[in-house]
């Protein structure tokens, strides 16, 4: 008897599902498209449970494994009713239910209360294991009768055949059948707490969670996603000999990716009428860069280059294929103490989506992707690395010259593709990374040299400066006004006087995060006639300065993009729907400053990009160039054999060389390889 009251009530509860569902013209519609497009799943708005049939929105909370079972079959009962074919061949048809944005859980906050109950959490795909397939229906056969026995599995219980066959008592002669056995996909992943959820100095915590059937494969490491299922115990712990103590995984539901959509800040209506306001001041711009780390005084190009970096260009795709990046890289190199680690912290916290890494303490698994071992199954699986995590959002790299050369490599393929390709332990994927790049270093000499180029500076490769938009030098100048007003700013901000020392023009924090978050999103500026106009004129301008035969070139098509990025960010501050020239003239001028304080040759003065691009001025490579063919010419009238490092020297000279610039050029060649000293005071070339 009480087995056929429950199975009255299941069909009683199915039918409430059913009639709510055939209720609502959207959900019609959605199961004619699930039977066109041979789909076994119909996502289900929690919402429309509370509005209109509260007892079941109450069930699924309370009770989810009875309410998705009823709700699944009537499901099905809806696509037999339009294809009865259709649901034949598929043995399962699956209700996905999706929860609302304020009903969803920290990791942090799930406690044992939780256990059994419907939850939503947002998170990151940490790693994922291969697909793998689980037993839904295990048929049994005694090798002796032939006699079958069909046993229903569930994750939390254990396949063991039984020991006896039912009919003839035979013992250990229960077999299973695989083909006549059920299976269905299988699939693991970690999900790990959101970054700007992260209390300051706590580790991150992650969850298992198991998605089953068509949910495989539907995200990727380095994902955002919002998870809905059942919070369960992992009931096999219990059979090994320690505590019971049991750690709890999510059988999932329904799992959504939020790549597309840059919401991790909310915005409500009246944040947008706050952004609006803001957008027509005439002066948001300055104002924008003056709420950059405004505990810090002065370097408003920096602060101007911050936030172009922050709202970014527009990325675009051609016809073709290929992507240009939108997103603005920025490399600061600085004198100790310049505050440029603040102005990397002040950006972890207001940029919508950011990841702080250190480069003492990273490398490069940990920056784009790691290859780890599973404890218990032993398999390989990908582990998103800090550039993946970052992905749509800022990555910020603090002291990146103290990285291992091996481990910047790694980076070469994240800055300008926006991917990290991974090829390891048979596992070859592509990761998106589209993330800006925001970077530190120290000079490599204690403080900046200002007669010395900026690959000489610094303790990074060509092939990384020259993927950098914008490079800006912060240097730390004995200047008597100067020091007052940066003296005067700082004892301010020590005493009670910090709103004095802030300008009154400062936009809050937790406004200018949103403000951010909503042109990102929001807003794709294109360029007016004028600004092309504009910035194709700049361009050809700077590269007619290179159309003399010993001219450095002063400019690349690589820069032209970065100054396009530049004015579509301008353009961005102001929420303005078009590029204008006022845009394009201040991302010209934010340019030149760029090139004027890195890419100058400090030999003739000479605006030279090669400076950055190859870490060699024009001057420099001329003069390599009368080296390396003195030399050779030498070593062949010498018979090949090594030429004297003095009779050099003094045939160097006579070519208009100076000697000590060409003892210097000698001892680069020789530490690039491409000189080497097979005795001492002579020296040969690597052929």
């Amino acid at each position: 008897m009480i087995e056929e009251k429950e199975s009255i009530n299941f069909d009683d509860l199915v039918e409430k599902f059913k009639s709510l569902l055939e209720s609502d013209e959207k959900y019609l519609n959605e199961v004619s498209t699930m039977i066109i497009n041979r789909e076994r799943s119909l996502v289900i708005d929690f919402n429309d449970l509370i509005l209109n049939h509260k007892e079941l929105a109450d069930l699924l909370i309370d009770s989810p494994n009875l309410a998705i079972d009823a709700a699944s079959n009537a499901v099905k009962r809806m696509v037999t009713e339009r294809d009865p074919e259709y649901a034949r061949q598929v043995s399962k048809f699956h209700a996905r239910f999706k929860m609302p944005q304020t009903d969803k859980l920290s990791l942090r906050k799930l406690r044992s209360d939780q256990i059994g109950r419907f939850i939503a959490i947002e998170g990151i795909i940490l790693r994922q294991t291969p697909p793998k397939h689980f037993l839904v229906k295990a048929t049994y056969r005694c090798t002796q009768c032939g006699f079958e026995l069909e046993v229903n599995q569930t994750l939390s219980s254990f396949v063991q055949p039984p020991r006896k066959c039912p009919r003839c008592g035979a013992v250990n002669t229960m077999e299973l059948t695989s083909e006549r056995s059920e299976f269905i996909d299988w699939q693991k992943v970690i999900i790990q707490e959101r970054l700007e959820e992260l209390p300051s100095g706590q580790l991150p915590r992650n969850m298992e969670a198991i998605l089953m059937d068509d949910l495989v494969d539907r995200v990727k490491p380095g994902d955002r996603v919002t998870v809905t299922g059942i919070l369960e115990l992992d009931m096999s712990e219990l059979r090994k000999l320690r505590p019971p103590i049991l750690s709890s995984y999510i059988n999932v539901n329904y799992i959504e990716s939020m790549q597309k959509d840059f919401a991790e800040v909310e915005i409500t209506s009246e944040d947008e009428d706050k952004i609006r306001e803001l957008a027509a001041m005439q002066d948001v711009r300055d104002r924008i860069i003056k709420s950059i780390a405004p505990s810090i005084y002065g370097m408003t190009d920096v602060k101007e280059a911050i936030a172009c970096l922050l709202f970014g260009g527009i990325p675009k795709e051609y016809p073709d294929g290929i992507r240009v990046r939108g997103d603005v890289h920025l490399l600061l190199i600085g004198d100790p103490g310049a505050g440029k680690s603040q102005l990397l912290k002040f950006v972890s916290k207001i940029a919508p989506r950011a990841v702080y890494t250190n480069g003492k303490g990273s490398t490069a698994a940990g920056l784009t992707a790691a290859v780890v071992r599973d404890k218990t199954t032993s398999e390989f699986y990908l582990e998103a690395g800090a550039l993946v995590l970052g992905d749509m959002g800022v990555a910020i790299i603090d002291e990146i010259d103290k990285m291992d050369a091996k481990d910047r490599v790694a980076m070469h393929e994240a800055m300008e593709q926006q991917t990290v390709s991974i090829a390891k332990a048979g596992i070859v994927a592509t990761l998106n990374a589209r993330a800006s790049v925001l970077a530190a270093a120290n000079p490599t000499f204690g403080r900046y040299l200002p007669n010395r180029t900026v690959a000489e500076n610094v303790d990074l490769p060509v092939t990384l400066l020259s993927r950098f938009d914008l490079i800006f030098i912060v240097r730390d100048e004995p200047n008597a006004e100067k020091d007052r007003n940066i003296a005067t700013h700082i004892v301010k901000l020590h005493s009670n006087d910090i709103l004095d020392a802030y300008s009154r023009d400062i936009i809050k924090p937790d406004l200018l995060r949103k403000y951010i978050a909503y042109a990102r999103k929001h807003v794709k500026p294109i360029l007016t006639k004028e600004a092309q106009e504009l910035v194709t004129q700049f361009y050809v301008q700077m590269r007619s300065k290179s159309q003399e035969p010993n001219s450095p070139v002063a400019i690349t098509a690589r820069q032209l993009e970065a100054l396009i990025r530049l004015a579509e960010a301008e353009a961005k501050m102001r929420l303005s729907s078009t590029v204008d020239k006022e845009d394009a003239e201040r991302a010209i001028s934010l340019f030149l400053k760029f090139l004027q304080s890195v890419g100058i040759d400090v030999e003739t003065g000479k605006v030279d990009i090669d400076v950055i691009m190859t870490g060699k001025p024009r001057s420099s490579q001329e003069r390599m160039a009368v080296v390396l063919e003195t030399i050779s010419k030498m070593e062949e009238l010498n018979d090949g054999k090594p030429v004297k490092i003095e009779d050099a020297l003094r045939e160097i000279e006579e070519r208009g060389v100076d000697r000590a610039a060409a003892e210097k050029l000698i001892n680069m060649l020789m530490k690039n390889g491409e000189l080497y000293a097979p005795k001492p005071g002579y020296v040969k070339k690597v052929h």
